[in-house]
């Protein structure tokens, strides 16, 4: 066993956990973003990018592979 194999597990944890948080965080976002469309008028669509952008990074942090 080398130095690389011996944290591997707390590693690849934090990292699905930290997908997690970032996914949840996507979905409030979205969702308050298309919740109180009138109140960001034409921040709408920066807001609901930005919001899918932290869905589809989170998503990969949960289901990318730790070696």
């Amino acid at each position: 066993m080398n130095m690389s194999e011996e944290g591997g597990f707390g590693i690849s944890f934090t990292e699905k956990m930290f997908g997690l948080i970032v996914v949840v965080a996507g979905i409030l976002v979205t969702y308050f973003t298309f919740t109180s469309f009138s109140a960001l008028g034409a921040f709408t669509w920066f807001f609901g990018i930005f919001s899918m952008i932290l869905l589809v990074v989170g998503l990969i942090l949960m289901t990318a592979k730790t070696e």
